[in-house]
């Protein structure tokens, strides 16, 4: 795919918008056919014949994988820029697909083909899409149960809940004796929010104290112990506890998400999931089998 990309992106560049082909003569397959091109041999038609390129065909088949792939190219943001009308898809035709088979046309009839830097390149080329296409058999026939899928939900249930936040308000004094003081006001119904801006030494005594949502790990351990705590209710303040800044008292004000998602909303998930990893041990198991089997010589020294 990356080389079909490549290839397709410099025919691009190389092509687009630079003259019109208004002139080039297309088939309709009813009409009479031109004659071949000295020395070539008319190719056989795979597909819905659309255009000939002096006799080589350009099949309908072969524009839409093109266009295709063009299209997985566009970014995003840029929905416009896609191929979809059947002007579009003719012009694209006319301006990349037939310009494209003129110039290799003339590449071939000055013998370029012979040139050793095509040779070595067209033999990576066949390379790399061969390796592509092994990959893509080896891979095709994998398999995942429904037990390993319902084994892997179980095992990794708690890592797989939705992130949870909490909504959480401080209130942060230097001595112990004023915590208790804050903890006895409290328990009169005292309002959180109003002792921490008068009471709180903390920067979020501006706020009543509201730190906002917060994960696991915004503050220190003790403080993920008593916030992130199953006891601690939404609207209930904890008890005192120690930290780095002094003693403190909190307020949850609310939980949001930590929803744990079913087996069957996570199925198709985990499916996906675990047949890529047997996709690719199964590439692994298949080179360490070759590497056994093969005669393998690097020479380190000289990569200098």
């Amino acid at each position: 795919m990356r080389l079909k990309l490549a290839l397709l992106a410099i025919f691009c560049f190389l092509f687009t918008g630079m003259w019109g082909c208004d002139k080039l003569n297309f088939l309709n397959p009813k009409k009479t056919e031109p004659r071949a091109a000295a020395g070539q041999q008319p190719a056989v038609v795979k597909g819905t014949l659309i255009a000939k390129v002096n006799n080589m065909p350009i099949t309908l088949e072969e524009l839409n994988q093109e266009i295709e792939t063009y299209n997985a190219m566009v970014p995003a943001d840029k929905p416009e820029m896609k191929i979809t009308t059947r002007e579009q898809k003719i012009n694209y035709l006319k301006n990349e697909m037939v310009r494209r088979l003129l110039l290799y046309q003339q590449a071939q009839a000055k013998g370029l083909e012979r040139n050793e830097e095509v040779i070595r390149a067209i033999e990576k080329t066949k390379t790399d899409l061969l390796v592509v296409e092994l990959i893509k058999e080896e891979a095709q026939n994998v398999e995942v149960t429904s037990k390993e899928i319902e084994d892997y939900y179980n095992t990794y249930k708690e890592q797989l809940k939705e992130p949870e936040e909490r909504q959480v308000s401080e209130i942060v004094v230097p001595t112990e004796q004023e915590a208790k003081d804050i903890m006895i006001e409290l328990l009169k119904g005292a309002d959180f929010a109003t002792l921490a801006r008068e009471r709180s030494k903390a920067a979020s005594a501006k706020n009543g104290g509201s730190l906002g949502a917060i994960q696991k790990g915004a503050k220190f351990a003790q403080f993920d112990n008593v916030a992130f705590s199953d006891s601690l209710e939404a609207g209930k303040f904890s008890n005192i506890f120690k930290g780095p800044d002094g003693y403190y008292v909190i307020k949850l004000d609310a939980k949001i998400g930590g929803k744990q998602k079913s087996l069957s909303e996570m199925w198709d998930d985990i499916k996906r999931g675990l047949t890529f990893l047997k996709q690719q041990q199964k590439i692994e198991d298949l080179i360490g089998k070759l590497s056994r089997e093969a005669k393998i010589e690097t020479y380190e020294g000289e990569i200098k």
